[in-house]
């Protein structure tokens, strides 16, 4: 299977299967619990490097954008619930998540002829999916969780930005690539 090819899961991406839903499923419980190995960013609005961030856009970039979103979106909801900031605090930063998951899905759909080689799709499919898909946690401002515009992006955006980024620009690649073959056994 050619790098450009789209795989039998992102044949078509709005397509919900069973595989589909196992998928988001195994994304979901995966990010939840690795979540819980993270560490609070000092001068931020509670931001964490979450090294689990990368398994967001691994099921986005590998499986589709729908998994993709529900990794991202439960995954980081029942983290919040595990971590003690209980289920619906943050809840836009839970919808920002599920959004960064949907986007890198696409993205990898949209970019594969413009960039062959998977491990460097997945890097930038990732880091741009991040710095959009992050624009949510914005609304902080209309929340009542941050005071300003300025506050909510020097204390909340930027931060989850470059430390998701980074995560996601070194592990989801090696995911990728140790995710391959084993597709490719699989006949995927």
């Amino acid at each position: 299977m050619s790098a450009t090819t789209l795989t039998p899961e992102q044949a078509n991406p709005w397509e919900v299967t069973a595989r589909t839903i196992v998928y988001s499923a195994i994304g979901a419980a995966l990010y939840a619990v690795a979540a819980q190995f993270s560490f609070i960013m000092p001068g931020t609005s509670s931001v964490s490097l979450r090294p689990a961030f990368a398994l967001v856009t691994f099921f986005g970039f590998a499986f589709g954008p729908i998994p993709g979103f529900f990794t991202g979106l439960v995954g980081n909801a029942i983290a919040d619930q595990l971590s003690g900031w209980g289920l619906l605090t943050s809840w836009n930063w839970s919808i920002a998540n599920g959004v960064v998951g949907f986007l890198t899905g696409l993205l990898a759909i949209w970019l594969a002829r413009s960039i062959p080689n998977r491990a460097v799709l997945a890097g930038v499919a990732s880091v741009v999916a991040i710095v959009i898909g992050f624009v949510i946690v914005l609304s902080d401002v209309w929340l009542g969780t941050a005071e300003n515009f300025g506050a909510a992006f020097t204390t909340g955006y930027f931060p989850a930005v470059w430390t998701d980024a980074l995560v996601a620009v070194i592990l989801t690649p090696i995911l990728v690539l140790a995710w391959d073959p084993i597709r490719d056994a699989m006949g995927r």
